[in-house]
């Protein structure tokens, strides 16, 4: 029976339109952040003017490449651009993906979940024919298809999915849901917004936007997929997603989260789009109506089923990973990236670092603003990793100065939504002789309280 409906389904065809305008907007998208990150002048801020830079674990030869950093963005901005008018689609997208992952690695500081989001998302569409219809590579003779493989449209729709439930999920614990933390901490803080300044001073709206938040990313993508209530769900998605715009300073990411939500209508409703998208460039004369010869469908090579197979179950089990570590996920950290976490946590540190010269015993406290932006600093002082990744660009810096056998040693607290500083990172413990893995890190102090949930 299983075999049976799974081959029904993977034979079942839809029309192209709905990836083509997830193409078209994706790469339009990608394309103005990309403009947006230069004209804030965030490319020297973040990449070239510190002198030293965050790694993720195996990805440590990822580093900026200096003046050839405004390269590699030149090279993400024009792949977005082919990936939007659907030209040279398979090299496009391929190089918008390695050059704004590339971006993404460069630094462990700047690291959001919509980056890694972004990321994803290209990834998958590498493997999808976006490029079949309303695009430059559609006009080569018998090259459209005015069908495609339903699966290819629904992997969107399961993606975006994935996203919105797991941030559901992870929203099911006791800061959030019994103390409406850290909203309590971030709502008053905008009581100088018009209109809505006043109602953030409110507990009560405090726990409303708790607990709305975790209905509307629990059930946000099953109302996207039924017909009748698809309108409904696009008018929540429209609000949520403004009105975190206008509470947090997230980015682009909102209207990213908008636009990709239209994938779950109706080829029909893109097929008007894609008409108005046609009309506006008409009108702008940059589109001239050209006869185009589709075939009757696409038809995947046979390692992409498999691949996108294997992807889905990363994505699935990845996020679940932190199950292995003992201790408070939010405490320690460990596996809390890359698994929709969105905007749980309130974090403020302190970590005072004490250089030891092995040979002499003479020691000496570090003051980290010499080597580190105020961002960096920030990020560092409640991140183990980053923590422990200091320790050891601290120790050989000083080795390199002429100092011998190294250790180094921090003063740690850290304070978790609300709750008072405590103490973090066992003092007595010389990081350099620490490595980074993926084992727990032991010399992370107890978490002296409880978070009950997911």
């Amino acid at each position: 029976m299983f075999s049976l409906v799974n081959h029904t389904y993977f034979n079942r065809t839809i029309k192209t339109a709905p990836l083509a305008v997830f193409r078209v907007l994706f790469g339009v998208m990608m394309l103005l952040s990309i403009i947006r990150f230069w004209a804030n002048g965030w490319i020297s801020k973040l990449y070239l003017e510190p002198e030293f830079h965050f790694s993720y674990y195996g990805f440590e030869w990822v580093k900026p490449m200096g003046v050839w950093t405004y390269l590699l963005f030149v090279v993400c901005g024009l792949a977005a651009l082919g990936v939007a008018l659907g030209y040279k689609y398979r090299l496009s997208i391929v190089l918008f993906f390695l050059s704004f992952t590339y971006i993404e690695l460069m630094d462990k500081t700047t690291y959001l979940n919509h980056y890694y989001f972004v990321s994803v998302l290209s990834f998958l569409m590498i493997f999808l024919p976006a490029n079949r219809w309303f695009a430059l590579d559609a006009l080569k003779p018998g090259f459209a298809a005015k069908e495609v493989p339903r699966w290819t449209v629904d992997s969107l729709k399961l993606m975006l999915g994935i996203v919105y439930f797991y941030a559901g999920l992870a929203k099911l614990n006791s800061d959030w849901l019994v103390e409406a933390m850290p909203l309590k901490i971030w709502l008053p803080a905008k009581y100088d917004l018009p209109l809505l300044g006043d109602l953030m001073q409110q507990e009560w709206v405090h726990y409303a936007f708790s607990y709305g938040g975790a209905i509307y990313d629990l059930f946000i993508p099953f109302l996207l997929l039924f017909a009748r209530t698809r309108w409904f769900a696009f008018g929540l998605v429209v609000i949520f997603h403004v009105l975190t715009r206008v509470l947090f300073p997230i980015g682009m990411f909102p209207y990213i989260m908008i636009v990709s939500s239209l994938i779950f209508f109706s080829p029909s409703f893109h097929e008007r789009l894609l008409s108005g998208f046609q009309t506006l460039l008409k009108r702008l004369k940059l589109y001239r109506q050209q006869a185009v010869h589709a075939t009757n469908a696409w038809r995947p090579k046979t390692y992409v089923k498999p691949i996108l197979i294997l992807f889905f179950a990363v994505q699935l089990l990845f996020p679940w990973r932190y199950l292995l570590y003992p201790g408070e996920l939010f405490w320690t950290e460990e596996g809390y990236r890359f698994s929709w976490r969105v905007m749980l946590m309130e974090k403020a540190g302190y970590a005072q670092f004490k250089v030891v010269d092995g040979q002499s015993g003479k020691s000496f406290a570090i003051d980290n603003s010499d080597f580190l932006t105020p961002l960096q600093e920030k990020q560092m002082s409640f991140q183990p990793d980053f923590i422990l990744e200091y320790a050891h660009y601290l120790a050989d810096h000083y080795q390199q100065q002429g100092y011998k056998d190294v250790a180094v040693y921090v003063e740690s607290y850290v304070a978790l939504n609300g709750r008072l500083s405590q103490a973090y990172i066992d003092p007595k413990v010389d990081l350099v002789s620490q490595r980074e893995s993926f084992k727990h890190k032991t010399w992370i102090l107890p978490f002296n309280d409880t978070i009950d949930g997911l």
